[in-house]
Formats: C-alpha cells, sequence, structure tokens
C-alpha cells in the first residue's frame, strides 16, 4: 500500500509590516494589503501577533484581517485574559499562544505548558470552546509536548529558532542535535494526535529542510520574508518559498495527498 504524504502549507506573518509602518506613524505600509498579496502569492494562511504592548500589529489590524480575508488567521496572543477575550471576540481561525515578554525584540523561547498549570489548561479550554482551533508554540521538548497534548491543544508549533541560529553562526554540532530534537519532537506530537507545525527564524533552506519532514504541515515565516521582499518583491519572496518547501516536501519520495 502506498502512503501518501500530507501537503505542507505556508502561513505567512505580517507583524513586520506593521512594524514599518509604526516606526514613522501613519496608515502605511498596510498589514491587510500585504496579507492579501501574500494570498494572491500562494499562502494558504496568514499569522498576526497582536502583543500587549501593540508594537506592530494593531487592534484595528486584527480586525480588518477577520473581515477581510478568505484563508485562516492565526491569531497569535500571549496566554492573557484580555488576548482571550479579543480572541473570542474576533473568533479567527485559529490561536496561537506564545510567550511573551515585553522587554524582547521577538519571542525567545517555547511556552511554559507545564507551568501554565490550570489557569492555561482553562484558557486553551475556552479557546476551543469559542470553535477556535488552539495552537500553542513550544520548544522540542517531550514533556512539554505531552502536557500540551493533555489539556487540550489541536496543534504545537515547534520553536525552530534555536536550530537556525545555530545553523548562521556554523556551529554545526549544536545545529545537528537541535534538528534531532526537532525531528523527535515532530514524531512525538504526531503519535500524540497533535497537528505539527514549524517557525522562527526559517529561511529558503531551513525550510526547505523542515518541509522534508512528513509530520510537518506547516511552516509559519515572517520576517525573512518580509525582509526579502525589500528585494525581489513580496510575490517573488512568497513564490520562492514555496518552492523550497515543494522540493523539500519531493524529497520524501512518496505521492503527495490533495
Amino acid at each position: 500500500m502506498t502512503t501518501l504524504i500530507p501537503p505542507i502549507r505556508l502561513g505567512v506573518n505580517v507583524d513586520h509590516v506593521a512594524t514599518i509602518r509604526n516606526a514613522r506613524g501613519g496608515d502605511l505600509p498596510d498589514p491587510v494589503r500585504a496579507a492579501q498579496l501574500a494570498c494572491a502569492a500562494g499562502a494558504d494562511g496568514i499569522t498576526a501577533h497582536l502583543r500587549e504592548d501593540r508594537r506592530h500589529i494593531r487592534d484595528s489590524d486584527m480586525r480588518r484581517l477577520r473581515e477581510q480575508l478568505t484563508v485562516p488567521l492565526n491569531f497569535e496572543m500571549a496566554a492573557t485574559d484580555e488576548m482571550v477575550a479579543i480572541a473570542l471576540e474576533q473568533r479567527p481561525h485559529a490561536a496561537c499562544l506564545v510567550p511573551e515578554r515585553r522587554e524582547e525584540r521577538t519571542t525567545e523561547g517555547g511556552l511554559d505548558v507545564i507551568g501554565g498549570g490550570i489557569d492555561l489548561a482553562h484558557k486553551v479550554e475556552k479557546l476551543a470552546h469559542g470553535g477556535i482551533r488552539v495552537s500553542l508554540f513550544v520548544a522540542p521538548d517531550a514533556d512539554q509536548i505531552a502536557r500540551a497534548a493533555d489539556i487540550g491543544a489541536a496543534v504545537i508549533e515547534l520553536h525552530t529558532g534555536a536550530w537556525c541560529e545555530f545553523i548562521a553562526a556554523g556551529q554545526s554540532d549544536k545545529a545537528e542535535a537541535e534538528l534531532a530534537r526537532l525531528l523527535a519532537a515532530a514524531g512525538q506530537g504526531s503519535e500524540l494526535g497533535l497537528e505539527i507545525h514549524a517557525g522562527h527564524g526559517l529561511d529558503f533552506a531551513t525550510a526547505e529542510v523542515m518541509a522534508g519532514v512528513a509530520a510537518v504541515r506547516e511552516l509559519n515565516i515572517g520576517h525573512f520574508l518580509i525582509g526579502e521582499s525589500i528585494f525581489v518583491g513580496l510575490e517573488g519572496a512568497i513564490r520562492h518559498m514555496r518552492t523550497a518547501m515543494a522540493r523539500g516536501r519531493a524529497r520524501l519520495g512518496a505521492p503527495q495527498a490533495a
């Protein structure tokens, strides 16, 4: 019997279009327009992170994305009462819970699912009961992944940032060890019935590798694509990314499901 490999999706994060807008003030460039262009170029979904300090995406951006997009919207958010309330009002397709500190430049690690205790479990339950698919952004750690499944998450997004940083620094031994952790985590999560996503720090080369992991169903990429679009345009950057992901998937050597 032939085993079909599930297709892999690309989610595009538009946060840093808003970062550029907010650096000067005003309304341009518009992250909603960027999201629409990304979809036209081949994005399967859009991610936006509404931070507590509103440093890039604004509440009005989230409303317009929800109203105007025809693809799934992934609401990236801290596990706070304020953000849960906004998500339940906006009703995006999915909510990805991430750790958040005001001092950080970007998300620095995986969510502490174990340390979140019963409060985090209740937030996951509230979102799920609201019809929102809940994802937890986690490090490739077996205990955290097991807990994510226990509290009812539908998805985990594996934090690929450390692996990408080791590659960029030329630390090949550490990169190989971190990749092994990611592969083991993807396998564990899949066996527990979780859908596996991956993201943070991915570029064309690392996205191609992740796309070659059969258990991974979606990559979420933002900063690199927005940066690359300065040179080749957003459409060009996304099309190049889709090509890299297709190469990675093709290396699995099995036909893909429609």
